[in-house]
C-alpha cells in the first residue's frame, strides 16, 4: 500500500494484447495492487498518465512506437514520477544500467511466471512503503535490499546446476510427466541420479509426484512439472 489504505496503482504497457491481458490478470492477483490502465503503445500510455494517477508502470521495453527506456526518459522530462518495472526479453546489461537512472526499480525477463512477477511486486510494495528518515547506513541498505531477489539457494551436494537445468527442461516439456527412468534416459544420467534431481524439484515446489502402475507389478513414481498458478 502507498499510504496504508489505498492500493498501488499500476499501468500495464505491453504491445502484445494477449501478454497485456495476462499481466493485468497477474497484477490483480497480488494483494495491494490494482491495474488502472492498459496500453499497447507509448503514445497510449502517455494519454493514460496525463489523466490518471499511476504509482508503477509495468513497462515492455520494445513498444511499436518507442523504446521503453526512451519512453521512461520522456516521462521524467515531463514531470511524471511513477516507478518502472521493465518487462523485456533483452539481456543487455548496458540497458539495465541505463534503466537504473530512469527509475527502473526491477527487471522481469520474458517469459515469466506469475510467481516471478508476484515476488517483484511484493518486494516493490515493501520498498514503496518505507517512509521517514533513516537512522543510518544500515537502514538505507535494508530499504534498497528488499528490491533485490534473493540469491539462489545452494544445491544439495552432488547436484549441479547444468544437469538440474537439463532435468528441468525435460520434465517441463513432458505433457504427461515422466518417471525417473524416463528422465535418466532423456538426460543421459543414471536413474538414481535422476531421482535425486527430481526429488529436489519436488522439495522446491517445482514438481509433483504420483504413483504410476505399470506392467512390472509395482508402482513407479511419476513426476510432472508444476506450472505457476
Amino acid at each position: 500500500m502507498t499510504d496504508g489504505t489505498r492500493p498501488i496503482r499500476v499501468l500495464v504497457v505491453e504491445d502484445d494484447p494477449v501478454a497485456a491481458d495476462a499481466h493485468v490478470l497477474y497484477v490483480g492477483r497480488v494483494p495491494g495492487f490494482v491495474t488502472v490502465g492498459k496500453a499497447h503503445t507509448g503514445a497510449a500510455a502517455r494519454r493514460i498518465l496525463d489523466r490518471t494517477e499511476v504509482d508503477l508502470l509495468l513497462l515492455d521495453l520494445h513498444l511499436p512506437d518507442v523504446h521503453g527506456l526512451q519512453f521512461a526518459r520522456s516521462l521524467r522530462a515531463a514531470g511524471h514520477h511513477a516507478d518502472v518495472i521493465a518487462v523485456t526479453s533483452a539481456r543487455d546489461l548496458a540497458v539495465v544500467r541505463e534503466g537504473v537512472s530512469l527509475g527502473v526499480v526491477q527487471y522481469v525477463l520474458k517469459p515469466f511466471t506469475f510467481a516471478t512477477l508476484r515476488d517483484r511486486l511484493v518486494r516493490y510494495a515493501e520498498f514503496h512503503a518505507a517512509a521517514g528518515e533513516a537512522s543510518g547506513q544500515d537502514e538505507v541498505d535494508r530499504a534498497l535490499a528488499v528490491l533485490r531477489a534473493p540469491a539462489p539457494a545452494a544445491l544439495p551436494k552432488g547436484l549441479s546446476a547444468p544437469t538440474l537445468e537439463r532435468v528441468t527442461g525435460v520434465l517441463r516439456d513432458s505433457a504427461d510427466g515422466l518417471t525417473a527412468s524416463g528422465v535418466a534416459e532423456a538426460v543421459g544420467i543414471s536413474r538414481i541420479t535422476a531421482r535425486r534431481y527430481l526429488e529436489h524439484l519436488v522439495g522446491a515446489g517445482r514438481a509433483a509426484r504420483s504413483p504410476q502402475y505399470g506392467a512390472v507389478g509395482r508402482p513407479e513414481l511419476q513426476y510432472r512439472w508444476v506450472r505457476a498458478r
